[in-house]
């Protein structure tokens, strides 16, 4: 029983050690939903308005991408 328990305390730290980096890696978004890519989201709401959604998959997916690249999980 004296093995098992050593062995547990550096599992533990493993995987306490591994998280935080993890969360290190992904970005927070730096500023709110609505507020990111204004650019690339007038031109998808325009397509839409104008064309219907399933006629402007390229903007949508523009946006999309846009969105990821500020910390978005989209």
């Amino acid at each position: 029983m004296g093995n098992t328990a050593s062995a547990f305390p550096s599992v533990v730290a493993a995987s306490v050690t591994e998280e935080p980096t993890k969360s290190a890696t992904k970005e927070k978004p730096k500023c709110k939903a609505c507020c990111a890519c204004p650019e690339t989201k007038k031109a998808r709401d325009a397509c839409i308005m104008e064309n219907g959604e399933e006629n402007c998959s390229e903007l949508i997916e523009k946006h999309k991408q846009c969105m990821r690249d500020m910390g978005f999980n989209i």
